[in-house]
């Protein structure tokens, strides 16, 4: 009994050590389309991706970072993705209200302070039961 108590007690260890961290790319207009519909992001302030053609930057109000998980138990990877992009994208856009910006500029993926940098895309990682994205921009002030 004690060895099949010890030997369970190993494998248990042993799948925690290779909990799955599956890298995705999205679109993040797609999660900007979504919020929009959904009426959680109402269109006041604009995300720019990295890299991506952004208006002319009048002013530049600080940098930050917003770090969202989601549980994805019974959620597909896109679905828990997109939920925790849009997340992370609320909160930049409460943010960017408090210090009067009208965008996030220079956004990119920052997951574990890895800065990964595309002009359409953002990284989600998802694992075996929470799925994490992490971005960092610049709230800004852009010519409209």
């Amino acid at each position: 009994m004690k060895k099949a108590i010890v030997l369970l007690a190993t494998l248990a260890a042993v799948g925690l050590v290779h909990a799955r961290d599956e890298v995705i790319t999205l679109p993040l207009d797609e999660v900007v389309r979504l919020g929009v519909e959904q009426g959680k992001l109402d269109g006041s302030v604009a995300f720019h991706l990295s890299g991506a053609n952004t208006p002319k930057v009048v002013a530049r109000l600080g940098e930050d970072v917003s770090n969202k998980k989601t549980n994805s138990v019974g959620k597909d990877t896109a679905t828990a993705c997109k939920w925790a992009a849009l997340s992370a994208l609320m909160a930049f856009q409460q943010s960017a209200k408090e210090k009067g910006a009208n965008a996030v500029v220079d956004m990119h993926s920052f997951y574990k302070r890895n800065a990964v940098k595309d002009p359409v895309t953002f990284q989600c990682h998802d694992g075996n039961i929470v799925t994490g994205v992490a971005l960092k921009g610049t709230y800004a002030n852009i010519a409209k």
